[in-house]
């Protein structure tokens, strides 16, 4: 099957947040579409930080807005 090419609104459907979450091993990074996704429900007490990407950072990989915006500091019980 061949890809179709990437349109403009195709930017539209990339994620528009970058969410800390607690992982298993800490905080894990991962891209949300949407911050209603969730949050308030079951997924509200997973999340530790967020920030709105700008349409340059939604097409960044997940590993350099790891870097870019580092995990936020956890409290060890």
């Amino acid at each position: 099957m061949a890809r179709k090419p990437r349109t403009d609104t195709d930017a539209d459907d990339l994620p528009r947040y970058f969410v800390w979450v607690r992982g298993l091993e800490g905080p894990e990074p991962q891209k949300w579409v949407d911050m209603d996704l969730g949050v308030g429900d079951w997924k509200g007490p997973l999340v530790l930080a967020w920030r709105e990407l700008s349409a340059d950072e939604r097409r960044l990989p997940l590993s350099m807005l790891a870097r870019r915006y580092p995990p936020p500091k956890m409290e060890t019980l």
